[in-house]
């Protein structure tokens, strides 16, 4: 008998295990914003501005969000413009782009109505398999299960997995063990109740197994050592060098196409370029990059190229920039 079988045989007592995390969560679960709702539109964009993101930083996008765009009318109606410059500082801006195509998809040709099947969930721009999950338990309280960073790392930790989660195979078995312990009985508040337990007790490193609500039926034994995950490739070094261009009050930018796409950036500079009469230099991380922004002055030419166009001081306060480049305008110009 392999061990993932015996594993799963071993978890006969999954209702005792749901009633010990249940009794745990009531006394000291997260009091989080989206979790005062069972709409779908705002768990949805709690869901997309949570990838990548930690809780902390989201809350404060989450209301103001909810209070420019609050409904998925209201998101489809908004411009790309509006939709970038609201998510401004969230980062993975494809996020933004895809959370505005469901709602213009929701409203055009679903009448409205937010599906509350998964497979129909799927078929939403940027909804994958774990937002589905995520919406049809918290929204429509189905018994599914959700496997995200935290749950994961429990998901590993309680059945020993010594498959590298991050793998086909890995990824697999941590759905169906997830499954296999989803209660019939108030699934949504089980979920929250996982995804708490990894974020306060089981956490990556120093994890509080004194205080665990569910010990007894943990087999790591070395939790911190779980989970595991394939070696990540090395971290590219990226140069990137762009123009600060001024004239009579006014700044050029040029309307990206690439990484932030639909936002407003320095204009780009073709070749290396004389790095040494650079103005302003910075380092970003940007998922397996490190980028290094140079900025290097330039003369005023009338715009050749489409995309670009003057702006003036007050403008650059109500149009969508990426933060590195907006941390580059306010440095130079202020």
């Amino acid at each position: 008998m392999s061990r993932d079988v015996s594993a799963a045989l071993d978890m006969k007592k999954a209702e005792a295990f749901s009633k010990l995390l249940l009794r745990w969560y009531y006394k000291n679960g997260r009091d989080l914003p989206w979790r005062q709702t069972s709409d779908p539109y705002a768990i949805l964009v709690s869901e997309f501005m949570l990838q990548q993101t930690q809780v902390a930083t989201v809350s404060p996008y989450y209301k103001k969000w909810l209070d420019r765009f609050p409904t998925f009318g209201a998101l489809a109606r908004a411009s790309e413009n509006d939709v970038l410059r609201a998510w401004q500082g969230l980062g993975y801006y494809a996020r933004a782009r895809n959370l505005h195509a469901a709602g213009k998809q929701i409203i055009h040709r679903q009448a409205g109505r937010f599906p509350r099947a998964i497979s129909e969930m799927q078929k939403l721009p940027g909804v994958g398999k774990y937002t589905a999950h995520a919406v049809a338990t918290f929204a429509f309280n189905q018994p599914v299960p959700i496997v995200e960073a935290n749950s994961a790392r429990v998901l590993a930790r309680l059945f020993n997995l010594r498959t590298p989660i991050d793998s086909s195979l890995g990824q697999q078995t941590l759905w169906n063990r997830a499954a296999s312990l989803v209660p019939k009985s108030e699934p949504a508040i089980y979920n929250s109740a996982l995804l708490d337990l990894g974020a306060l007790i089981c956490l990556p490193r120093n994890p509080k197994c004194g205080s665990c609500p569910v010990k007894k039926f943990c087999r790591a034994s070395n939790p911190e050592s779980l989970p595991i995950k394939r070696a990540r490739p090395a971290q590219k070094q990226l140069i990137e060098r762009h123009a600060l261009i001024r004239k009579n009050g006014k700044v050029l930018l040029q309307k990206s196409s690439g990484r932030w796409q639909g936002m407003w950036i320095l204009p780009a500079i073709s070749g290396r370029g004389k790095d040494k009469h650079a103005i302003y230099s910075a380092a970003f991380p940007f998922t397996n990059h490190r980028v290094t922004l140079r900025v290097l002055s330039e003369s005023a030419n009338h715009p050749s190229d489409p995309r670009q166009r003057w702006f003036s001081m007050r403008e650059l306060m109500r149009i969508p920039i990426p933060p590195p480049h907006r941390r580059a305008i306010n440095a130079l110009l202020h």
